[in-house]
């Protein structure tokens, strides 16, 4: 049995579980935060990372290597397009997910949300407002590009569309939504990957969890 570690609004684990979805691969999860990790949860993660993944004697930590390792053992249901040229442009999204995009969104996060809900601290604006209105801008602009007006990002639903949208999802619970007047493709992108079937009840389960949301 495959055993994920993690912590539930996480945006790595997130698009792990919906990967694990896509694939109906059962498995057991325990919690696990980024930042408060144990002897024994580095014996698994050497990196403190989440979330980590153990399955018979293999233990590996960083969300992308984990999804792929899952694409490699059940093929069915693929993750990433079949085309050379759509799954190298797929891995880039997939990257720029996991690197810039969450990054920035999860700044948001960590300030308007972690610090004052389970830190008890204040949240730094200033921080907050450099990363709303100088630092995503342009990202956004970028995905704007890279959306698509309907459907998801090469045809099904994949690793790089729920990669892109994760972070957001953060991000919102931040108070932080995409302008629709100003980048309207990515918005109702978002929204359709939100929305999809493997998507939704991850986040209905969240939402309890996060009654400041707005």
């Amino acid at each position: 049995m495959i055993k994920l570690h993690g912590a539930i609004l996480s945006p790595y684990v997130r698009k792990v579980k919906v990967v694990l979805a896509m694939k109906g691969i059962e498995y057991d999860s325990t919690f696990q935060m980024p930042f408060n990790q144990g002897a024994d949860f580095f014996k698994i993660s050497p990196l403190g990372k989440i979330p980590a993944l153990e399955h018979g004697d293999l233990k590996i930590s960083d969300s992308t290597v984990i999804c792929e390792y899952l694409e490699d053992l059940y093929p069915k249901t693929p993750i990433y397009p079949t085309k050379p040229v759509d799954r190298a442009w797929a891995r880039w999204l997939v990257t720029l997910g996991g690197t810039k995009v969450t990054e920035l969104t999860g700044g948001i996060f960590f300030q308007r949300f972690m610090r004052v809900n389970v830190l008890q601290q204040s949240s730094d604006e200033v921080l907050v407002g450099k990363i709303i209105n100088e630092q995503l801008p342009p990202i956004l602009d970028y995905l704007e590009t890279q959306a698509p007006q309907a459907g998801f990002l090469f045809g099904d639903f994949g690793l790089a569309d729920i990669s892109l949208v994760s972070p957001f999802v953060n991000a919102g619970y931040g108070g932080y939504f995409v302008d629709e007047d100003r980048w309207p493709n990515f918005k109702r992108f978002a929204q359709r990957v939100q929305s999809h079937a493997l998507v939704s009840p991850l986040l209905d389960v969240e939402a309890k969890l996060v009654p400041q949301s707005k």
